[in-house]
C-alpha cells in the first residue's frame, strides 16, 4: 500500500511540473508611442519571458494591407530595443495605420501605430551620404548642390532648374556652411531648420549658383 502511495505522490510531483516545463514563453511588443509624424523614427521594444535561443519573427503590415516578408530578430535579452535607422519619409511610407506582428517560440503579440500626414519638413536620407562626402571634401560644392536638386523636394529647398554641368563648376559655398550641414548630420538641428538655412543662403546669394 505504501509503495502505491509513493508512486502516486511521485506521479503528482512529476506531472504537476509538466505545465511549467512546456509553457509557451510570452512575447510583447512595447511601443515608444502609437502615433508618429514624418521625420520621426519608429522605436519599439520586444519583451520576452525567457531566452529560448530562437529569434523573434516580425511581420509589418502597411496601411494598404500588404505584409512584409518575415524579419528575424535575434533575442539574447529579456528586453530587446529596436530603434529604426531611417525616419518616416512621405515618398516611402504613406500615412495610415501600420500593424506589427511578432512570434517567438510559439508566443505571439500584435500592436499597431498610426503615421499621420503631418507637415513636417523632411530631407531624404539619401542626402546624408552626399552631405557627409561634401563636408569631408570628397565631392565639390557643385556636386552637392546638384544632389540637393535631384533628391530634395523643391518645396523643401528650391534649386534653379536651369543649372548645367558647366554651371556646377562655378557654384561656390562658403566653407562655414559646412558647420550647418554637420549640425544637421549630428541631429543638432532638424531637417526643417537645415532646409530653411540653405534656402536662405541661396536666396541671399551667399551660396552662389
Amino acid at each position: 500500500m505504501k509503495t502505491t502511495q509513493g508512486i502516486l505522490i511521485m506521479a503528482l510531483v512529476v506531472f504537476g511540473t509538466l505545465p511549467s516545463v512546456y509553457a509557451i514563453p510570452s512575447v510583447e511588443i512595447v511601443m515608444e508611442k502609437t502615433t508618429y509624424n514624418y521625420c520621426e523614427k519608429l522605436f519599439y521594444t520586444i519583451k520576452v519571458s525567457e531566452i529560448t535561443g530562437d529569434s523573434a519573427i516580425l511581420h509589418i503590415t502597411d496601411q494598404a494591407g500588404k505584409t512584409s516578408s518575415a524579419i528575424p530578430i535575434p533575442i539574447s535579452n529579456l528586453e530587446t530595443p529596436i530603434p529604426s535607422v531611417m525616419p518616416f519619409e512621405v515618398e516611402i511610407f504613406p500615412p495610415g495605420r501600420y500593424i506589427l506582428d511578432v512570434e517567438y517560440s510559439g508566443g505571439e503579440d500584435t500592436i499597431s501605430f498610426d503615421l499621420l500626414d503631418s507637415e513636417n519638413v523632411c530631407i531624404s536620407t539619401v542626402m546624408k551620404q552626399f552631405a557627409f562626402s561634401w563636408i569631408n571634401n570628397q565631392i565639390s560644392d557643385g556636386f552637392f548642390i546638384d544632389a540637393i536638386n535631384k533628391f530634395v523636394d523643391k518645396k523643401v529647398i528650391n534649386i534653379p532648374d536651369n543649372i548645367s554641368e558647366k554651371d556646377l563648376q562655378d557654384i561656390h559655398i562658403p566653407i562655414w556652411v559646412k558647420n550647418v550641414v554637420a549640425w544637421w548630420l549630428e541631429e543638432k538641428i532638424s531637417d526643417g531648420e537645415a532646409a530653411k538655412a540653405i534656402q536662405y543662403l541661396i536666396n541671399k546669394e551667399i551660396i552662389v549658383i
